[in-house]
């Protein structure tokens, strides 16, 4: 199995309205890409200065899986509008 991880800091002037759009579309993906395992998607309660404003969970069968995931038609739009949104996007995966 593999755990997929991805952080996200938003720009300063990404409104709220954004931030809730964006993410919840990222939400949404679950229902339309069948390789997704577990997913969860949390926002920072904490609001430290290191802390990340939201969090990607998500869990696939194989490295396959994930590189699928990662290039689905319906994954990509909410990756540029992230990428667009954001400052800094960092991610970890691995095997467990």
């Amino acid at each position: 199995m593999i755990k997929h991880v991805v952080f996200f800091k938003f720009r300063p002037e990404t409104s709220q309205a954004e931030r809730k759009s964006a993410l919840d579309e990222l939400r949404a993906l679950p229902d339309k890409i069948d390789m997704i395992r577990e997913f969860e998607v949390g926002e920072d309660i904490l609001r430290s200065p290191r802390s990340w404003d939201a969090v990607l969970v998500a869990t696939y069968d194989d490295l396959g899986a994930l590189e699928k995931y990662a290039r689905h038609d319906d994954h990509l739009p909410v990756v540029m509008k992230l990428q667009r949104l954001c400052d800094q996007i960092g991610s970890v995966d691995y095997e467990y």
